[in-house]
């Protein structure tokens, strides 16, 4: 597996990275011990990025992936998240001082490491300056607990307002062929700061396989019965901009999840994409995709076939908490 640098100064991290979330909630139900397969066959394959928060699961992802890690720590650069609070059914955004040192040490002991590798705001509250927010992060670089810092979903500005504080190694944010918002001012923001991308949902929720079920197919539980891009005409539309990406896909002799997560370390060296999954099928079919060299022809026909504005659909019900 090649490795990509996040930020300037950041750590190295594997091309593709593996994004742990579903392994506790979201996309239906989960098997544990089969989650815990895919961590350590992740590593075997040399994908050795990996990405939870303290809200998947209410603390459930971490405990999950520091159980999968335990013993293995070194091979792993380990990301996490804070700043979404659940108490209950009210979900909050939370990105005070206070919190952030406790969120940190609370993050530790259930991951059972004694430093995170990547910390990140996951989503900014803009009543509480990022600068406040920032200046905390720092802090806990200085104090050993955290060796990089990371922000979630953020403007540019914010960008740029968070990176006069301390360097920001890495940006996460949704980014796929079917989304791509932040190419216009985010995306060239980050590179003007040193600050790489790490991309979720680079296959699109699952849309970008060719084969993701009817929404009323979907587990009860799944979030993306939710989404504005898998309903009704949304839902019609995408299917055909799929069916041409799947057309290409053949041509090309690979999935169309190989060609979608292609298509993204194809953006830069500065990218690193995140798909998650907790079968072992498919994250050997995603590590494949590492080895996936585009052609400028391939490129010039996704690029035609899939135009940045063709999507139909928010990709999220409310769209309140990104970008701020």
């Amino acid at each position: 597996m090649n490795k990509r640098t996040l930020g300037t100064g950041g750590p190295r991290v594997s091309a593709l990275g593996l994004g742990c979330m579903g392994m506790s909630e979201f996309y239906g139900p989960a098997d544990e011990k089969e989650s815990i397969a895919v961590i350590h066959r992740a590593l075997d394959l040399g994908i050795t990025f990996l990405d939870t928060a303290d809200m998947y699961g209410s603390g459930h992802n971490e405990e999950l992936v520091g159980r999968a890690i335990k013993g293995r720590r070194d091979e792993v650069v380990l990301a996490t998240k804070f700043g979404i609070r659940r108490e209950g059914g009210t979900r909050t955004v939370e990105n005070s001082p206070e919190y952030i040192r406790a969120a940190c040490d609370a993050s530790l002991r259930r991951l059972g490491v004694d430093h995170i590798d990547l910390y990140y705001m996951h989503r900014r509250n803009p009543q509480v300056p990022v600068e406040e927010s920032v200046g905390a992060m720092a802090e806990l670089v200085e104090q050993g607990k955290v060796r990089h810092l990371g922000l979630s979903e953020v403007s540019a500005a914010t960008l740029r307002a968070a990176a006069a504080v301390h360097p920001i190694a890495a940006l996460q944010s949704e980014y796929s062929l079917f989304t791509r918002g932040l190419e216009a001012e985010i995306l060239p923001a980050a590179r003007e700061l040193g600050t790489a991308l790490v991309a979720y949902s680079p296959i699109s929720r699952g849309l970008l396989t060719g084969a993701l079920p009817a929404t009323d197919e979907l587990a009860p539980d799944d979030f993306r019965r939710t989404f504005p891009r898998m309903s009704g005409e949304n839902a019609e539309r995408n299917a055909r901009l799929v069916a041409e990406v799947g057309r290409i896909a053949e041509a090309a002799g690979v999935t169309v999840a190989q060609l979608a997560l292609a298509w993204v370390l194809a953006q830069g060296e500065d990218v690193v994409p995140i798909p998650g999954t907790k079968r072992l099928k498919y994250l050997e079919e995603n590590a494949a995709a590492a080895d996936i060299t585009l052609t400028a022809g391939q490129l010039a026909e996704l690029a035609a076939a899939v135009p940045a504005d063709a999507v139909a659909g928010q990709r999220y019900p409310s769209m309140a908490e990104v970008e701020r």
